[in-house]
């Protein structure tokens, strides 16, 4: 009987290839410098030593840099493209996100930052990441949200509906918030929490910002993605739509992303266990110090 696996819908090669273009260029990093001060910030407030710390997908050592400056111990990094590879700090294993080389109950925290919103098999990192960590291990990561860069996917599915006469795949789908607790839950992790933020960045028109995706190497990942160059009266159409829609009165355009934060901890004897419904010991009405009413009775002077 023949494995199951999960279908691949990026293109892997692709991703890595885009990524050393990114390389050659300036870099368009402000997400992840964004994101690596916030997890630091984070685990600032977590008063635990932790040792033993992999730094999963993240696309460069912004995380890791940022990490050792608060005192951390120098994080492992991970990097599936050789040639990146030589450019990253010491230590630095070869490892696809979804593919962990770490033995069972080794790790004492996994971050990672702007990197599984591009896995293809989203539940089963997260199965992976909590088998390598240590009892009361802490999972902490940042990926990028469903409502990412949602102005220029409706304004792409517009155009190439009145151009073309259809759609086609040119913007990667990215996981709903409200789905991600759920998969730290099946996945076995205690204590899940996930929250999202959104970023508004302005651009001076839509081809400053697919300059920026590029600097990223975040331009179309997508396995079944057209083969065949956009047209320009797609493009150009795709343009006016987005400029009418998303543009503020200054005339500079919109671009929204959401940042999906989300945590979790190996499940271990001494953590809070959720009290059994009926045995809680103070009533809620008195936690909070308010007046508990009865069915029906309005509060005096209404």
């Amino acid at each position: 009987m023949r494995a199951m696996t999960a279908p691949r819908h990026f293109d892997r090669e692709l991703m890595g290839l885009r990524r050393l273009r990114a390389a050659r260029t300036e870099p368009a990093d402000f997400l992840l410098r964004h994101v690596a001060e916030d997890l630091a910030d984070r685990l600032d407030l977590v008063q635990r030593d932790f040792r033993a710390i992999v730094d999963l997908g993240s696309p460069t050592d912004a995380i890791r840099a940022a990490l050792a400056a608060r005192g951390r111990p120098m994080a492992i990094g991970t990097e599936v493209v050789p040639a990146l590879a030589a450019r990253r700090a010491a230590p630095v294993v070869a490892a696809h996100a979804d593919m962990l080389p770490f033995a069972a109950g080794s790790l004492d925290l996994v971050v990672s930052g702007l990197a599984l919103q591009l896995v293809d098999d989203l539940p089963g990192v997260f199965v992976q990441v909590r088998r390598a960590l240590k009892p009361d291990g802490l999972f902490l990561a940042a990926m990028l949200g469903g409502d990412t860069l949602t102005e220029l996917r409706q304004s792409f599915a517009e155009a190439e509906s009145e151009v073309d006469g259809g759609l086609s795949p040119r913007v990667a789908p990215f996981a709903d918030v409200r789905d991600i607790g759920g998969l730290l839950q099946r996945a076995g992790f205690a204590l899940p929490v996930t929250d999202s933020d959104r970023l508004t960045v302005r651009y001076a028109d839509v081809f400053a910002l697919m300059r920026d995706l590029r600097a990223m190497g975040a331009t179309n990942p997508l396995a079944d993605r057209i083969r065949r160059p956009l047209k320009r009266a797609t493009l150009l159409r795709m343009a006016a739509i987005y400029h009418e829609r998303f543009a503020d009165p200054d005339g500079r355009i919109r671009a929204t992303f959401q940042i999906v934060t989300l945590s979790g901890w190996a499940p271990h004897e001494s953590q809070q266990q959720p009290l059994k419904p009926g045995s809680a010991k103070a009533r809620l009405a008195d936690a909070l110090k308010a007046v508990e009413l009865s069915t029906g009775e309005k509060p005096s002077g209404s």
